[in-house]
């Protein structure tokens, strides 16, 4: 579910293995950005506490097609004394990934507020987002269709690749598939960027 960015880029295989991808981990406090980020380092569980700062990790994921691609991941505290700072960790980022919990229906709109604020940023223009819909595996989680409703994502900039990938952080599922969703997208953009540079 995204906003038609997604077709398979020819250049992955170009791609040299060395780079690395500048990843900044937003969303709500309690949404589950720590969990997804020690998921994805260590493909287990962790059990975490509310993230007072910032927690940076340079993490190998394994992708689709045999690749393995490193990624620095910035995962950032969401209380909202906190969230004026994310635009310092989103400077220069390859992509965001953006969480939200499937659950808590009440600070969907705050959730909306500020993927939003972040994604209009003139700095973020452009950069793809991975909006993660955390804890689906909850009996009362909501839809996709929902979420992408409540969330306006057909309301984020026309230049702002995104998509929704359903997800529980503490056993995994659907979290590879989404950073893969995320690298293919960064790829694309990266590509426009250099066709610009080109034209001007």
């Amino acid at each position: 579910m995204g906003n038609g960015l997604s077709e398979k880029s020819s250049c992955l295989s170009s791609v040299p293995f060395f780079q690395s991808f500048h990843i900044a981990i937003l969303g709500l406090d309690s949404a589950g950005k720590t969990t997804v980020l020690y998921r994805l380092q260590f493909n287990e569980f962790v059990n975490t506490v509310p993230t007072k700062g910032f927690n940076a990790e340079k993490v190998k994921v394994s992708l689709s097609g045999h690749r393995t691609v490193t990624f620095h991941f910035w995962d950032v505290g969401g209380q909202e004394k906190l969230r004026p700072l994310w635009k310092s960790y989103t400077r220069g980022a390859d992509g965001i990934i953006f969480v939200v919990d499937s659950v808590d229906v009440e600070r969907m709109e705050e959730a909306k507020t500020e993927l939003h604020k972040i994604a209009k940023i003139s700095e973020n223009q452009g950069v793809p987002v991975l909006v993660v819909a955390n804890k689906q595996d909850l009996r009362h989680s909501l839809g996709l269709d929902e979420m992408e409703k409540l969330l306006a994502l057909k309301e984020l900039s026309p230049a702002t690749p995104w998509h929704l990938q359903p997800t529980c952080a503490i056993i995994g599922d659907g979290l590879r598939e989404g950073v893969d969703r995320l690298h293919e997208m960064i790829l694309k953009h990266r590509k426009v960027l250099r066709q610009q540079k080109k034209k001007r």
